[in-house]
């Protein structure tokens, strides 16, 4: 079990039992989550964006990282039908998860803003909203259909917390590691963001509609390695923080559950690899444990040669 500790001034926003909210994403595709190059083409700009930002100071010298399923194919349930969020009388069944949201969005933030600072670069904090069944956001509405996702508009990350009992029971990703990755997932794309990484590819996406999949795909997998940076901050960390053996192994287990071909073949349509636009199991995989292993994001080029 991945041990965090609780920090003041955390960010989390809980809209469930608001009726439908106001706030929007993806761990898939959609308005949220950012997609879009370097002005000009070519994928190799996104790494002059790394490079300025990071190679002058220490990002990956020790932490850091940050989903996606396709909306249209509609993996997720109906929910557990639980009583709303503070309904009078009435406990929250969630109550352990969104202290673990908490003290998650303090871990993440606080490690990119140190590591933004090491860069002589200022970090701008996002927000993580907590919702159930659908929130209103910058990006249009959000629903747990859409699964969890970040909005560049609104610099916020949104999840349905029964998304987790979904990545669980439907997709065979347990575990609290799991839903670390997710979370970390969503705020690699909030990096992106800040960096204007993604930006730079919706740009090229417009530029080339025919490389827009291939260049989602390689803006996915820099967040899968975004959170596998982090993930290698939280183990070499002392103290009352650190990850339990087995943990790492739930966080490859979730990056593997939401590829593409595993969405496919869990919604019973053929594997179809022009299609992707999250990156396959394999990898997803890959690009997590590649963060996790270096603990570097310059290592987390995946605009470079191939996959």
């Amino acid at each position: 079990m991945v041990r965090l500790r609780r920090r003041a001034g955390t960010r989390v926003e809980d809209r469930r039992g608001a009726g439908g909210g106001f706030g929007g994403g993806g761990f898939g595709g959609g308005g949220g989550r950012g997609l879009g190059l370097p002005v000009g083409g070519g994928i190799g700009g996104i790494l002059v964006v790394l490079l300025v930002v990071f190679l002058g100071g220490n990002l990956g010298g020790g932490g850091g990282g940050g989903t996606a399923i396709d909306p249209g194919l509609d993996p997720f349930g109906q929910g557990t039908g639980a009583a709303p969020a503070g309904a009078p009388g009435v406990p929250d069944p969630d109550a352990e998860l969104v202290d673990y949201m908490d003290r998650l969005d303090g871990s993440l933030q606080e490690f990119w803003a140190a590591e933004f600072a090491a860069a002589g670069q200022q970090y701008q904090p996002t927000t993580l909203v907590l919702f159930e069944g659908q929130t209103q956001t910058a990006c249009g509405t959000g629903t747990e259909a859409t699964g969890p996702f970040y909005c560049p508009a609104d610099q916020q990350a949104y999840i349905d917390l029964d998304f987790f009992r979904e990545l669980r029971s439907r997709f065979g990703a347990p575990g609290d590691f799991a839903q670390a990755y997710v979370i970390a997932h969503e705020y690699g794309h909030h990096v992106q963001n800040v960096l204007g990484v993604s930006s730079q590819v919706r740009q090229a996406q417009q530029s080339d509609p025919d490389a827009a999949n291939e260049l989602s795909v390689r803006l996915e997998l820099q967040a899968d390695c975004f959170a596998g940076v982090w993930a290698h901050a939280v183990n070499e960390s002392e103290g009352a923080e650190g990850l339990d053996p087995g943990d790492v192994e739930e966080g490859l287990a979730a990056a593997s559950a939401v590829g593409d071909d595993r969405i496919q073949q869990q919604a019973g349509v053929e594997v179809d690899r022009e299609s992707w636009t999250h990156g396959s199991a394999e990898q997803r995989s890959t690009w997590f444990r590649r963060g996790f292993d270096g603990g570097d994001v310059n290592a987390c080029d995946t605009f470079q040669g191939g996959l």
